[in-house]
């Protein structure tokens, strides 16, 4: 275990933490003493059909969702849903490489996949709060991948799905690209196979990774209009340096790394020997499938190639020039489409 300041109540509360006990993995190991960190806001109904389910992203935890999609007024309304905010596996919240005890924790933590973390998150929503079906699940990029996961895994249970920002398949392309994140940390001397003393052993890594996360991660009409001098930094070394790097920095190596392992092999179809169209026919929810336009991770195109293999889905891309990251919320407009339709696909009968 490693102590981080970053990953505590006093940066990402509140939250709570439920005990999954030991999880079976689906390469084959076991996740001793799994916990999940969630996050609720509103009130579960009498009928307990106003339930939301937002798993996070790549990094991310239920407090960027908090800040910058839950609100009153808002399409995820807290005086009208129930909305459980749930961080993946490995994001440092949840059980993590750098809050495991040894011997299973650091360099020696189990590989997980997304459906490692939706069987979990299932234990989770049904035994804690009770729950038999979701009005609504909704992710983005990572967050997707798991949406995909629970309409598929779990057609009786979810009613409406949207996956933003994702695909249900990664692809050769994207799986590549995630390589090169990895290798950024592991090519650092101070990785030690993933036992080093502190995450500024991995500084160099952690600057490499941010850089190619800048690279790929928004988009070239973010940069050809300077959008980084509109976010408030004067030159692209101080975006690098105080927004990119920054961000990075404070976080667990070894915990991208699980998340990184997990997005590069995420695969709806593995419930199906393969077959993509059979695993997302599947589905029964009401579907908008709503990528980012200039998003390089995962295009809009992948993203229409699999809405055309979902029943009763719709196509709703997000007009933006903040590629993936317009998931942060930096560009006011792509919420407010994205707000527009989540508010009416869960005025939806279904």
């Amino acid at each position: 275990m490693t102590e981080n300041a970053y990953y505590t109540q006093d940066v990402h509360g509140p939250y709570e933490l439920y005990e999954i006990e030991a999880l079976q993995l689906e390469e084959g190991g076991t996740l001793r003493g799994c916990q999940l960190a969630y996050a609720s806001f509103g009130e579960l109904n009498a009928a307990k059909d106003n339930a939301i389910l937002i798993p996070t992203w790549y990094s991310g935890t239920s407090k960027i969702i908090e800040d910058v999609y839950i609100g009153e007024g808002r399409a995820l309304d807290p005086s009208k849903y129930f909305i459980v905010v749930v961080n993946q596996i490995g994001n440092g919240l949840s059980s993590s490489p750098h809050n495991t005890p040894p011997p299973g924790g650091m360099g020696n933590f189990p590989r997980v996949r997304i459906g490692d973390d939706v069987r979990a998150q299932h234990q989770l929503v049904t035994e804690k709060f009770g729950l038999d079906s979701l009005a609504l699940v909704v992710g983005g990029s990572m967050g997707a991948q798991q949406t995909y996961e629970w309409a598929v895994r779990y057609p009786d249970m979810v009613k409406r799905a949207a996956p933003v920002a994702g695909t249900a398949k990664n692809t050769a392309h994207d799986h590549l690209f995630t390589e090169t994140l990895v290798d950024a940390i592991t090519s650092d001397p101070g990785f030690n196979k993933g036992f080093y003393a502190s995450p500024a052993d991995v500084r160099e890594g952690l600057l490499r990774h941010a850089k190619m996360w800048a690279v790929m991660g928004w988009s070239t009409e973010f940069f050809q209009q300077e959008r980084h001098k509109a976010l408030g930094f004067s030159s692209m070394d101080d975006f690098i340096v105080n927004f990119m790097n920054a961000y990075f920095s404070v976080m667990d190596p070894n915990n991208l790394l699980c998340m990184a392992w997990k997005w590069q092999r995420g695969d709806v179809s593995r419930h199906v020997g393969g077959d993509l169209r059979a695993a997302l026919g599947r589905v029964t929810a009401k579907t908008f499938v709503m990528p980012m336009s200039t998003d390089m991770f995962f295009p809009p195109a992948d993203c229409e190639a699999e809405w055309r293999l979902i029943p009763d889905a719709e196509f709703r891309p997000i007009q933006t020039i903040d590629g993936h990251l317009a998931l942060f919320g930096a560009d006011p407009e792509a919420l407010g489409q994205l707000d527009a339709h989540l508010t009416e696909l869960l005025a939806m009968k279904v």
